[in-house]
């Protein structure tokens, strides 16, 4: 495990020491949620935990959680969770994030206003003194508005790429939907930002999770932060 690595899954085994038993909780996705997701099912078999069951943000993180032995339930069933645990892109002073580089933003912004608590899990790398200097801001289109949407991303000040997996080949999210990396470079008015990409048909979900985090947990080279609002 290189130090970058082992960065994350300090972060992650930090997230996890706040679940408790007969939680319902919030499962994000991307690499580091993976080193949580880990610890979650080895606290389970070994007893320390109990009755905790989680909805997961993407079919990527259903997929692990089926094979780690976690129990799995949804929004119908639970629509209010204990606690989220999820990563994250970018990490201003304020709390506030970019999120999406993995694809599963709409529904990872829904099990955050859905959660009671919400923790998310960065390395120190993730930390930046504005959103969007070192992050493109992923927004979620249906296919039927793309070219449309990036004119109007243009339009407000950004440069716009299709996320591909292949030269030929879309990226789709698993609402199949696509997605736009619009890159504003270090956002000023981030309030404003999301106001009008929220406002805008076509739009399904935007990478701006603003005041959405109770705490975000940082592993450094030689700690662990807890930052909190």
């Amino acid at each position: 495990m290189n130090n970058r690595e082992e960065l994350k899954r300090r972060a992650a085994d930090a997230a996890v020491v706040q679940v408790r038993s007969g939680m319902v909780l919030g499962l994000g996705s991307g690499t580091t949620v993976a080193y949580a997701l880990q610890r979650l099912a080895e606290l389970l078999r070994a007893g320390k935990i109990e009755n905790v069951c989680g909805v997961p943000s993407s079919i990527h993180t259903e997929i692990q959680a089926r094979q780690l032995g976690i129990p799995l339930t949804s929004l119908d069933r639970c629509p209010v969770l204990d606690l989220t645990i999820d990563g994250a892109d970018e990490v201003d002073p304020d709390l506030n994030l970019i999120k999406g580089g993995g694809g599963a933003l709409l529904r990872e912004k829904i099990l955050a206003q859905a959660s009671r608590r919400t923790v998310f899990i960065v390395d120190q790398s993730k930390l930046s003194p504005r959103l969007g200097s070192h992050w493109p801001l992923p927004v979620e289109v249906i296919h039927f508005a793309v070219k449309s949407i990036e004119n109007y991303l243009t339009s407000i000040g950004a440069s716009v790429e299709l996320r591909q997996t292949t030269e030929d080949n879309l990226f789709r999210t698993d609402q199949n939907n696509v997605i736009l990396d619009a890159n504003f470079g270090p956002i000023k008015k981030a309030r404003e930002l999301a106001t009008k990409l929220a406002d805008r048909a076509g739009i399904v979900a935007h990478g701006l999770f603003l005041n959405m985090a109770d705490e975000v947990i940082v592993a450094e080279e030689h700690a662990v932060r807890h930052l909190r609002r």
